[in-house]
């Protein structure tokens, strides 16, 4: 009888096509991180849950982020991490001389154009995105380091407590302020004519250029979104901690690609939605903090989220040759 079902199991297995077996891998994989995670003892509690709440906060509005990147054909991005970080000491230091909305404002314009720059290389110059990004990346921090000295930026004690700081409902300010942006992207993606045109040229720039849709201007702004939302993290880390330095955002880049490979967005760009990276966010802020209650130090923490990657990478370059 166990062998029958094997075998019933294995042929139904074959039968799906790669992408519904892919779909059934990812349910799998999400069914049993629910159960390590219950299983984990304190994960219910309020600390852990606030924990994680932030956490997919922080690391989600960056996938958000990334998802425009990946979406639009141009792979990821190594360089949201530093946009974020830079967004932050620029939100801390125009808080302090010209109040919390210049504040804000300022972080978005500064992630808007950092990122809209390698867009128009990008776009302009079909310049490779990979290299673009990492480029941007030492640039970022080379220039940060060279303006800040390495120092920390901090909010005056003299504010008022900050808007983005505390709870609403039981949650962390920062976790409503995601779903709001995770909604919002979605609208982006599926209600404007930028959106659609994100998804054809990035299911084939050729055939999009091809047919006259805007390649240039469009790649160009998926860069520009992203920027606004990498602004968006700096604003909720320096908000959260009071505080900004270079180190902000440090190797959320990496959290990030996890979380939208995870999610399904296609690596090849022209598929993938919000909800999809939001899903990944889950998952990996999930796992890391399953991790960390178990005692996981912050090399392991990286390792297994270096695995993830590489797994989701190689079932998807199966799908690939099938």
């Amino acid at each position: 009888m166990v062998g029958v079902s094997s075998s019933a199991a294995r042929t139904l297995w074959l039968r799906l096509k790669a992408p519904s077996r892919l779909l059934v891998v990812r349910v799998a994989i999400m069914l049993a991180l629910a159960a390590l995670a219950l299983a984990t003892p304190s994960f219910l509690s309020a600390p852990s849950l606030t924990t994680l709440l932030t956490t997919i906060s922080f690391v989600g509005c960056l996938a958000i982020a990334m998802t425009f990147v990946t979406i639009g054909g141009n792979v990821m991005s190594f360089a949201l991490g530093a946009t974020a970080a830079v967004s932050a000491m620029v939100f801390v230091v125009v808080l302090n001389t010209a109040g919390y909305a210049s504040g804000v404002a300022a972080a978005l314009v500064a992630g808007a154009v950092i990122t809209g720059l390698q867009g128009c290389l990008i776009g302009f110059l079909r310049a490779n995105p990979i290299i673009v990004s990492i480029a941007a990346s030492v640039l970022i921090y080379g220039v940060a380091q060279r303006v800040t000295s390495n120092e920390t930026v901090h909010v005056s004690e003299t504010l008022i407590q900050s808007l983005l700081k505390g709870k609403l409902f039981g949650a962390p300010i920062e976790f409503i302020v995601f779903l709001g942006l995770t909604a919002f992207g979605q609208a982006v993606l599926s209600f404007t004519t930028f959106g659609r045109n994100l998804f054809y040229i990035g299911s084939g720039f050729r055939a999009a250029e091809a047919v006259g849709l805007p390649t240039v201007r469009t790649t160009i702004l998926a860069y520009v979104w992203a920027g606004l939302f990498a602004g968006v993290t700096g604003v909720l880390l320096a908000s959260r901690y009071n505080q900004a330095n270079m180190e902000f955002a440090l190797r959320y880049d990496y959290d990030a690609i996890a979380a939208v490979l995870v999610g399904g967005i296609a690596i090849q760009g022209g598929s993938g939605s919000m909800l999809r990276t939001f899903a990944g966010v889950a998952a990996v802020s999930t796992i890391q903090i399953v991790l960390l209650l178990h005692g996981f130090r912050e090399e392991w923490r990286l390792f297994i989220t270096g695995l993830i990657v590489l797994a989701v990478v190689v079932l998807y370059s199966k799908r690939q040759r099938q």
